[in-house]
């Protein structure tokens, strides 16, 4: 019997409409894995502080990037899907953490076939709570809810792989000018509370020498180590100077700390300490979507070019880069045999 292949990304609204967005951001910051406090805590949160203040503006930012087919990440991640299934002879779906079409609905629409043995794959290159292991926990959740006699089994992170890191190392270098001073990693952030949590051996200090120290059991799941990681092997690949390329984190919500050194002030230091011209990638994202059209292409931009810079350069994700969809469709033959 065949086995299927499910792809996961994060998710979209429907439309960049106040409903749509509402509707969006109420079922992902409602994930107890992503703002991890008590039920009601978190429902107090979510619906009396978050959404009345950030609603509008979260609507006007994905009307900014919107695509006359739709989200640019599902968007992306459809073409990538397609992709991926032209190179396999399993049926490979598509389904979203937040949105539709829902993991749920996916699973459902794979068993109908009568296919009960499913890859999934997670795209996210690093772990994190909030990502990889909510993914991993709802596919089981509806699993043991709906589909009793399925066997699921998920491909692990892929932030370190050779193969990996050779091709996002290429498409850096193929889009970075070549006079372009200084190249910042900007992965997306998280609350440092989140990464003591996934700790398993509680020794975690959030400071680089931890996530530089080597065989440490708990860097399979440490999301900080690991955005380190990536970026110690592009550079290495790439022979980046030292002083030439540094790590930042965006999107922080709230008042709790959040991974540092952050993204929007970097840009800024930058730009008033000499640095004219800058690229930017963010390669804790596969498909470009909100936080890297909107977040950085344009609102980092904006801060670095009021800042003193002059010319900032955005450095596409992989999307459907043709290599990528090879290589992925590699993985999944490699996890199917």
């Amino acid at each position: 019997m065949k086995k299927g292949i499910l792809l996961v990304n994060l998710g979209s609204p429907a439309s960049p409409t106040i409903t749509d967005v509402r509707k969006y951001l109420r079922e992902f910051l409602m994930d107890k894995r992503v703002i991890d406090v008590p039920y009601v805590l978190r429902k107090f949160i979510v619906e009396g502080m978050i959404l009345p203040r950030r609603l509008k503006h979260s609507a006007k930012a994905y009307s900014k990037i919107w695509w006359p087919e739709g989200s640019p990440l599902v968007a992306l991640s459809k073409r990538l899907r397609a992709g991926v299934a032209k190179h396999l002879k399993n049926p490979v779906s598509l389904g979203m953490r937040y949105g539709a079409p829902s993991i749920a609905s996916e699973l459902s629409s794979i068993y109908e076939k009568g296919i009960k043995d499913i890859l999934v794959v997670p795209l996210y290159p690093q772990y994190a709570m909030s990502t990889t292991e909510s993914v991993i926990q709802k596919c089981l959740e509806d699993q043991k809810k709906h589909f009793k006699d399925m066997q699921l089994s998920f491909l692990l992170p892929f932030y370190y792989r050779r193969d990996y890191i050779k091709l996002l190392s290429k498409h850096i270098r193929e889009q970075l000018p070549a006079d372009s001073e200084h190249l910042l990693f900007s992965y997306h952030g998280l609350p440092e509370r989140h990464i003591r949590k996934t700790d398993p051996s509680g020794h975690c200090k959030i400071d680089h020498k931890c996530c530089s120290s080597q065989h440490v059991k708990a860097h399979d799941i440490c999301y900080r180590h690991q955005c380190y990681e990536t970026t110690r092997l592009v550079a290495q690949e790439l022979k980046l100077p030292a002083g030439s390329f540094s790590v930042a984190f965006q999107s922080r919500l709230g008042r709790d700390p959040w991974l540092k050194p952050y993204t929007d002030k970097t840009l800024e230091s930058l730009a008033k300490n000499s640095v004219k011209k800058i690229a930017v990638v963010a390669p804790a994202f596969v498909s470009d979507c909100l936080e890297t059209l909107e977040e950085i292409a344009i609102g980092g931009k904006e801060i670095f070019i009021n800042a003193g810079g002059e010319r900032f350069d955005y450095l596409q994700c992989m999307n459907d880069l043709p290599e990528w969809i090879r290589l992925l469709a590699n993985w999944c033959k490699k996890e199917l045999q």
